[in-house]
């Protein structure tokens, strides 16, 4: 593999799914609400498709540009200061380069979908390039990449509905939680470095409690998940999300040490999570 291959998969954590997973699978709920009440299937896959590839090519760019502000941040934390930038294996000319790019693509994909989502999706711009810099100025930058990974929902629904409705707003206000909570989770990791440089976190505020924020945390999100679903019907897809609700417990049990692999476990976990609230909101439109 060539280095230039090597720096662009490591500089977007391509070889990491997990990231474009979790701003994937908030894109999948709203799209699968929506669904249930158009129930336009060619739309509904579609979209879908059109939303991972968005997901993909927006995590990768905003993978790149936290790593462009954070340099001089990563190169102190034992966890990320191998990466490309950091070591100085990527230049910072050649990353804005692939930062373009892959928001050229990504607008591509953008322009597919109505007028409102392709508002929503400038709007998003401003919570994606500014969450890197949270860090540096409040403990809760777990709550600003809550509003921004789970703008999909808004989008998805709107490019099915083009409009705007009070469930997809309340099953954002939910993911908002889930994100506060796996991403305090994934914060555990980087305490003891982060407090010595002064990089502020929920993991780092709340380290004394921590399992107690991120089950309040998952509560409320299970509860306005469940508050959505109580809108809708009843069918045998609400196994799926018990297999949520244990998959946050079990993350709640393995994190409890606060290891940092176990932690990284905990967090990763969250790809079947939101996998499994997607399916249970699509199998509630699957007529039997």
């Amino acid at each position: 593999m060539s280095l230039h291959l090597k720096n662009l998969i490591d500089v977007t954590r391509l070889s990491k799914p997990i990231g474009f997973l979790l701003l994937f699978w908030p894109c999948a709920w709203g799209l699968s609400l929506a669904h249930y009440f158009q129930r336009d299937i060619n739309t509904f896959f579609s979209h879908l498709v059109l939303f991972f590839f968005g997901s993909v090519l927006m995590r990768s760019a905003g993978c790149i540009v936290n790593d462009i502000v954070d340099e001089k941040i990563d190169k102190k934390v034992f966890r990320t200061k191998k990466r490309p930038i950091a070591s100085g294996s990527l230049s910072k000319e050649l990353a804005w380069t692939y930062v373009l790019i892959l928001c050229a693509l990504a607008f591509l994909v953008l322009i597919q979908f109505n007028f409102l989502t392709i508002c929503l999706g400038i709007f998003s711009m401003i919570f994606a390039f500014s969450y890197p810099f949270m860090k540096r100025f409040t403990y809760w930058p777990q709550l600003f990449l809550g509003f921004t990974f789970n703008w999909g929902i808004i989008m998805a629904w709107t490019s099915i509905t083009n409009e705007i409705s009070y469930l997809p707003i309340l099953l954002y206000f939910g993911a908002i939680f889930w994100t506060l909570g796996y991403d305090t989770i994934y914060g555990i990791q980087d305490i003891s470095d982060d407090e010595v440089i002064g990089v502020k976190s929920t993991a780092i505020k709340f380290k004394d409690s921590i399992g107690l924020f991120v089950g309040s945390c998952y509560l409320i999100s299970s509860a306005s998940i469940v508050i959505v679903m109580a809108n809708l019907k009843i069918n045998f897809s609400s196994i799926f999300l018990i297999l949520f609700f244990l998959t946050l417990i079990y993350q709640l049990k393995i994190s409890s040490n606060m290891l940092p692999k176990q932690c990284l476990k905990a967090f990763k976990l969250n790809g079947f999570s939101g996998m499994f609230v997607f399916l249970s909101f699509f199998m509630l439109s699957v007529d039997f």
